[in-house]
């Protein structure tokens, strides 16, 4: 299988001023389009990898040779993360969700605003690189971080909802103010995005 590089579900300039043009074009076409190729790359003669799908790559990594693990977990996990990222975003958010995932929400962490708290901290408590995660661990609603390009999905959790804070996602217009690009990804949510996860976890892998 040859992986491609998604389509943004909206243009580029539609984010800002939250996320400008000039960062998604970058994060989008280069960054995420890099890890696309080299995935396709080191997976280039591996039988094992045939037609297998990047959710099975990243939780089947013993089953690979050892020789193209760290980029298929690195590159592939790059790959899975961002393409769910891209569909976590909308021009449309609303401030919070409703339905199930918001009652959710406040039976897991007392209230929106304390998982929105909780959330935003664990976003600015990543050292370096990394992304801070909504999951479904089980039947469980938890936060978790995870370093580099890590998926939850190879430590068997299910994304709801994730936050690139790779410097390349918030550099350019918000320099080393992490905690307002933090602040901003809460107003362009797509909670609709984030409630067909939880509600539909089998068609939205």
């Amino acid at each position: 299988m040859t992986f491609v590089l998604p389509d943004l579900p909206f243009d580029y300039a539609a984010l800002e001023p939250y996320i400008d043009a000039t960062t998604m074009h970058l994060h989008h076409d280069k960054h995420h389009q890099t890890y696309i190729d080299k995935l396709n790359a080191s997976l280039d003669g591996v039988p094992q990898a045939a037609g297998k799908s990047i959710e099975q790559l990243l939780t089947g990594l013993d089953a690979l040779p050892e020789s193209v693990r760290v980029s298929v977990r690195n590159n592939g996990g790059g790959h899975y993360n961002h393409s769910l990222f891209w569909t976590m975003l909308s021009p449309e958010s609303t401030i919070k969700p409703d339905g199930q995932l918001l009652a959710d929400l406040e039976s897991t962490f007392d209230s929106f605003d304390k998982f929105k708290a909780e959330f935003s901290q664990a976003a600015l408590s990543v050292f370096g690189s990394g992304w801070a995660w909504l999951v479904k661990d089980n039947a469980t609603l938890k936060i978790v971080t995870t370093a580099n390009q890590d998926s939850p999905i190879t430590y068997h959790q299910y994304p709801l909802l994730g936050l690139d804070v790779w410097e390349h996602a918030y550099y350019l217009h918000y320099q080393n103010r992490r905690p307002e690009y933090v602040d901003a990804f809460f107003k362009v949510i797509n909670w609709q995005t984030v409630e067909n996860r939880l509600m539909h976890p089998d068609t939205n892998a």
